[in-house]
């Protein structure tokens, strides 16, 4: 990815509108929430998510959670049941990630979901963050603004040791209060699930709703992104191929041309932004099966592949 000159701006009215301006421009931008501080970009445009991953050296694409300026906001992308609606009267705005199952025609990109047909929300509590909603008027994808592997940041000097150079801008609005990442629930199901411990105490959440929370260790959890074979066609997938075989829908990349491509100019940006849409138009086609080209190691390259290397897992 090109190098940046990373600005740190006192928040403010001039930051921010810098941050939303840069948000609107397909850039991400560090801001605080209440729990740590995020990386966010517009959750409806593919390539500036793929802009998150790329600063962060994330491994694998994984589904972010969204941000959203209040619950109405959420019910446009998000399907609500009566669970939900309780848990976001309780506890929004505040540290709480619902994932929920994903509206049809909601405007998400598929990478912010990872392919599946859920979607984790929240709304943040932040003002920084609330604000930055406000000025851009998108729902913002945002994981913690670190490098991947990394230890999450609380202040913005944080942000800067590891992320210098790779976003444009940080919008510094002191040590965030909570200083760990929220609670995640999941309601897609008949029982309410907790993917990821957090503020918000499992026993609270269960108080809430009237019934039993799943552990995490329950065994019946998996977390979004965890499985072996995940955002699995239905249709075989063969990787690393020069050309298509005879019933095949072949994804290019590069110099490999085919029915669909990744990026016709070898742009690892563009081909994150596009992998799980052209997944999808393959898996829809009238093809036997799926071929797609080598994609290199570099940089994005390796959470491509990672991706694709669950996609085409043995599903037996």
């Amino acid at each position: 990815m090109t190098l940046q000159s990373t600005r740190t701006l006192p928040y403010g009215e001039a930051a921010l509108a810098d941050a939303a301006a840069a948000i609107r421009a397909g850039q991400c931008v560090a801001v605080p929430t209440e729990t740590v501080y995020g990386l966010a970009a517009d959750a409806t445009d593919s390539h500036a998510v793929a802009g998150i991953y790329a600063a962060k050296g994330r491994p694998s694409f994984n589904p972010l959670i969204v941000h959203v300026p209040d619950a109405d906001a959420a019910r446009r992308i998000a399907v609500f049941d009566a669970r939900a609606d309780r848990l976001a009267a309780a506890f929004w705005p505040g540290p709480l990630t619902l994932v929920l199952p994903l509206r049809p025609g909601g405007e998400i990109a598929s990478l912010v979901t990872a392919g599946l047909d859920s979607i984790a929300i929240r709304v943040p509590a932040h003002r920084a963050m609330q604000a930055l909603l406000a000025a851009s008027g998108k729902p913002l994808a945002a994981p913690s603004a670190n490098a991947s592997g990394t230890i999450s940041p609380t202040r913005a000097a944080h942000v800067l040791a590891t992320l210098d150079g790779r976003i444009p801008l940080i919008l510094d609005d002191g040590p965030t209060r909570a200083g760990l990442e929220s609670t995640i629930i999941a309601l897609t199901g008949t029982q309410a699930r907790l993917l990821r411990p957090g503020p918000i105490a499992a026993a609270t959440l269960a108080a809430a709703l009237g019934e039993p929370v799943l552990a995490a260790g329950d065994g019946a959890v998996v977390a979004p992104g965890m499985m072996a074979s995940h955002y699995a066609p239905s249709k075989p997938l063969r990787l690393n191929a020069a050309d298509a075989r005879p019933g095949e829908w072949l994804i290019g990349f590069g110099a490999v041309a085919g029915q669909d491509t990744l990026s016709a100019t070898g742009d690892l940006i563009e081909a994150g932004a596009r992998l799980f849409d052209s997944l999808h138009r393959a898996d829809a086609s009238e093809a036997e099966s799926i071929a797609i080209a080598p994609v290199p190691m570099d940089g994005l390259g390796a959470a491509i592949n990672d991706r694709l290397a669950r996609a085409a897992a043995d599903r037996d």
